[in-house]
């Protein structure tokens, strides 16, 4: 046999193999941030006004299948919002006679934004720290989207089975 033999190889029939994962591809969803929730997230936003009731309230909760509404002014900014927790609080106070109540008279209005731009890991410490399940996502004074707690962890979940995923592909090839 000449010196210059080489038997065939699989790899000679490969023109030029790259790998599809990363170190930095396979992490970067834990850099998600709230924007990238909200470009997945499905679903109207409900809102309502402070001169509503109770009731009103009551109702778009119940035919929406929703925990919370954001309260806003006539032109669209956030002033509050309104969650089960503060009809339940304002229901042990008055009971009998809590639905005719307005709004604003039993909304959070110290509410705790966040933006598109904010990391998901923080909203989520955020959240569990405050002990609420809703936050409005605001662009300047507007309102744009609500995310809950379900949202953040349904969101961080489906990225960690893809994570999983792509580190059983890079490791079986």
């Amino acid at each position: 046999m000449p010196e210059s033999y080489r038997p065939h190889l699989r790899k000679d029939d490969a023109e030029h193999r790259t790998a599809s994962q990363s170190v930095s591809t396979n992490t970067s969803n834990a850099n998600a941030q709230v924007g990238d929730l909200l470009h997945e997230k499905t679903g109207d936003l409900y809102t309502i006004r402070p001169q509503q009731t109770l009731h009103e309230a009551v109702e778009m909760l119940r035919d929406h299948n929703i925990g919370a509404l954001p309260v806003t002014d006539a032109n669209g900014a956030l002033i509050g919002i309104l969650s089960e927790r503060d009809i339940v609080r304002k229901l042990a106070e008055t009971p009998g006679r809590t639905l005719p109540h307005k709004v604003e008279e039993v909304m959070t209005r110290n509410v705790e934004t966040c933006t598109a731009e904010e990391p998901l890991v923080t909203v989520l410490t955020r959240m569990t720290q405050g002990r609420f399940r809703h936050m409005p996502v605001v662009e300047g004074e507007s309102l744009v989207n609500l995310v809950t707690i379900g949202d953040v962890v349904h969101f961080r979940l489906t990225q960690l089975e893809l994570e999983a995923l792509q580190i059983k592909q890079l490791i079986v090839g």
